[in-house]
């Protein structure tokens, strides 16, 4: 049995928080970027069988494995599976297959009313931000930054970014977050037995204080492509988190983010938290650090950086349209969450 969506109002909008999935939840893989003709059957075996062995049944998508010149598949294949996904009593949950180019290019057809009636864990990152910052945006649904199906595959180095995601879409209360032990950025799905794991992995404190907030945000990038739509969430009063992939260099990761702090509102953020970025980024805490003192938009504002999520490997799951209490103190940096 569903548990109960619950909702609560954040300022004028109704927060969906949908049912956490629970042992014998239904979980429903679909491809709203990249398709899933393009993961290895080594991959997609490891990942159903993590899936299986935390009590959750699997099941795809009628066009999940099409494919075009994109890697992708036709905007009428992928609104029929999410569609599908939602309307189905027997679907509990929702995993993207993994991240992509082109979710947005759904935003305009999506049904909002049959999302908003039957709300549902749906988490993924990367392109998969901007699917989920439109779905809180449009209905007030809490969506989940965290691992995709294809993440589940990954044979080693998945201890904390499991933790995070039972602890986020499969418990209630508030979670403490803290660093990882150790990180990676290998390509690991091209051998799983051949991984590089770095250690150093403390959050850097780039501005002291605190802030308490609504959670938004995601890939950067991505969450950029949605300025001037009716699919970006508000701004006002909230704990923005941002990550960048590989092919934000320093400079281009700059005018990302000016683009972000010149958005209408963000005169009502509270405070910032940035993930840890790959090492083809050539960023550096000492540029992070330029960056974000050259910016006005800023002062005044805590901001944690090198933080476990985003690119990089392992992860935590943050729930966006959720809560975010963030302590940036050089002492003892501090993250809690709550879906509610």
């Amino acid at each position: 049995m569903r548990d109960t969506p619950l909702s609560s109002h954040n300022g004028s909008m109704v927060t969906l928080i949908p049912p956490k999935l629970r042992p014998g939840s239904s979980v429903r893989i679909i491809a709203p970027s990249r398709s899933l003709a393009f993961i290895s059957p080594d991959v997609r075996a490891e990942a159903d069988r993590r899936l299986t062995a935390r009590g959750l049944q699997v099941s795809f998508g009628e066009h999940v494995e099409e494919a075009d010149d994109f890697g992708s598949s036709s905007v009428k294949s992928r609104l029929a599976d999410l569609h599908d996904a939602f309307a189905d009593p027997g679907v509990d949950g929702i995993l993207p297959v993994v991240g992509g180019f082109n979710s947005n290019q759904l935003l305009a057809g999506i049904d909002y009313d049959l999302v908003a009636a039957h709300p549902k864990v749906l988490c993924g990152y990367s392109d998969i931000t901007a699917l989920s910052s439109a779905l809180y945006a449009r209905t007030g649904l809490v969506g989940y930054s965290g691992p995709t199906y294809s993440t589940f595959g990954m044979r080693h180095d998945f201890d904390y970014t499991l933790a995070g995601f039972q602890a986020c879409v499969m418990a209630d209360g508030p979670i403490d977050l803290k660093a990882a032990p150790s990180w990676s950025d290998d390509e690991w799905f091209l051998d799983q037995e051949k991984r590089r794991y770095d250690r150093g992995t403390d959050w850097w404190v780039l501005q002291e204080g605190s802030a308490t907030g609504t959670v938004v945000g995601g890939h950067l990038g991505t969450l950029n492509l949605l300025h001037g739509t009716p699919f970006m969430p508000s701004l006002d009063g909230t704990v923005v988190f941002i990550e960048a992939d590989e092919l934000a260099l320093p400079w281009d990761f700059d005018r990302q983010l000016v683009s972000r702090l010149q958005q209408p509102g963000f005169g009502g953020v509270r405070g910032l938290v940035i993930g840890r970025f790959q090492r083809k980024s050539i960023m550096t805490r000492e540029l992070l650090t330029y960056i974000v003192a050259g910016k006005p938009e800023l002062a005044g504002l805590p901001v944690l950086a090198n933080v476990d999520f985003g690119h990089t490997s392992p992860v935590f799951t943050f729930p966006i349209g959720g809560t975010a209490e963030l302590r940036a103190d050089p002492a003892d940096p501090a993250l809690r969450i709550t879906s509610h």
